[in-house]
């Protein structure tokens, strides 16, 4: 079965949130990577049927998702970037809650929540108010909700923000764990989040799809477009105007060291071998 994006479109007033995006996804992980603003929770709540689409399809099965109404919304798990919950309830007593909207039976549900307490790691907080966990934790307790009534569809709207390092790197591993046998879309504006766990990146800017593929094939769209090189302090301004810059550091050798797209001339090797360095020139390429 196949979830179908088909000339997608959402627009608010004049402007387009999503732009005319056309795309098929089967089982594995998608990794939606952009900006802040490019689009990514437009397209995720079309996809939820939180939202009508101005033009375009979106099937599964081949069937539109919104004439199919409550079977398709019960094949769905969805995580929003900002959930709501009682502050009040426990853990366990947020997820029973969470289940009986679902309709899930008392005895099916009391046995997916201690299945998915052990899987997120939140079997010794089940009794803590939900107002008491950590933002890591939290997070955990969203994970668990969307994955109630066993979805085939998986969508989680940057799962990862606010989370420290160790804790984004449990989620990798969690979402990893969970995508066996259905489709999963994480979205993220953090590149590191997606490369090792996305069989498929797909790169949004301004509404639309601008590229799209494996890690190694976005590297390889972009073989020799990052460089390194020192630059004084004197000099900087008039570089970050004249060249775009990735990134930049202080630097033993000066006062800052950039990464720089299309700059051999600025006299430094080429820099990384992970998406971090390509990327934004795959943006520029693209028009920014």
């Amino acid at each position: 079965m196949a979830l179908i994006l088909d000339g997608l479109t959402k627009t608010f007033s004049s402007f387009p949130a999503v732009n005319n995006l056309s795309y098929t996804m089967d089982t594995g992980v998608y990794g939606l990577l952009g900006v802040n603003g490019a689009g990514k929770t437009t397209l995720m709540r079309m996809l939820c049927t939180l939202l009508t689409p101005t033009s375009g399809t979106i099937t599964w099965d081949g069937q539109d998702i919104f004439s199919l109404g409550s079977a398709y919304r019960n094949l769905l798990g969805y995580l929003p970037q900002d959930f709501g919950y009682y502050p009040d309830f426990s853990v366990q007593d947020y997820l029973l809650y969470i289940a009986s909207i679902k309709g899930l039976r008392p005895a099916t549900a009391r046995q997916r929540m201690q299945n998915l307490l052990e899987q997120v790691g939140l079997t010794q907080v089940r009794r803590q108010k939900m107002k008491k966990l950590s933002g890591g934790m939290k997070r955990r307790a969203g994970i668990a909700q969307a994955m109630l009534n066993d979805p085939k569809i998986l969508i989680l709207d940057e799962p990862t923000a606010g989370l420290d390092p160790k804790e984004r790197i449990r989620f990798r591993n969690l979402i990893s764990e969970l995508a066996e046998n259905r489709l999963v879309l994480l979205s993220t504006h953090i590149v590191s989040d997606v490369e090792y766990i996305a069989d498929q990146i797909l790169l949004m800017k301004d509404g639309s799809l601008v590229h799209h593929g494996t890690s190694q094939q976005l590297l390889a769209a972009a073989p020799t477009q990052v460089w390194t090189c020192t630059v004084p302090g004197p000099r900087r301004t008039s570089f970050s105007t004249s060249i775009p810059w990735s990134t930049s550091k202080p630097s033993p050798r000066g006062p800052a060291a950039g990464a720089l797209p299309d700059a051999p001339h600025a006299g430094g090797p080429p820099g990384g071998d992970d998406l971090g360095g390509p990327l934004p020139p795959l943006l520029w390429r693209n028009g920014r």
